[in-house]
């Protein structure tokens, strides 16, 4: 599929998420997949683990959806990492396609947000608090996904 092509796809804008109910960050690694859920009021984020990508992605899907489903999302918002200048390189298209086939498997309102300085804000804050490697790297996709989501919250009008 063409890079443009992408873009084309159904995703949403904040005016256009259902009015009501939580939101789930996703802050997709090559491996892993960080989650993080807001309260039904959309005012705080909070981490909600991490899935492990399978083999073939109808599996991470599935894992995926039923986070979902045990958290009551009624909407993602997918951190896209845009390049420093504000441009979509190779992995934001990789991570735009993969909240397409996501949405391939089920009707969601899925919103892209910018996650550019998600990862570095998190290692440094980790890094601060003086966190062993081994617990950063535990750590770091889902409070990555906590960032993305209180982001967009703290962006929401109150």
């Amino acid at each position: 599929m063409e890079s443009g092509a992408i873009r084309s796809m159904p995703f949403v804008e904040a005016e256009d998420l259902p009015a009501a109910g939580r939101l789930m960050a996703l802050d997709v690694g090559d491996r892993t997949v960080g989650l993080a859920v807001s309260d039904p009021d959309r005012r705080v984020a909070s981490p909600a683990g991490t899935v492990r990508r399978a083999k073939r992605f109808a599996d991470t899907a599935a894992m995926l959806l039923a986070a979902v489903d045990e958290r009551g999302a009624a909407a993602l918002v997918v951190g896209l990492p845009l390049d420093l200048d504000g441009r979509e390189g190779r992995r934001a298209r990789q991570v735009r396609q993969f909240a397409v086939n996501l949405m391939a498997h089920r009707d969601l309102a899925v919103l892209m947000w910018d996650e550019r300085f998600s990862t570095n804000a998190v290692e440094r804050a980790m890094l601060a608090d003086d966190a062993s490697r081994r617990r950063r790297r535990a750590a770091k996709d889902t409070l990555a996904a906590v960032y993305i989501l209180q982001g967009f919250l703290d962006s929401l009008p109150r």
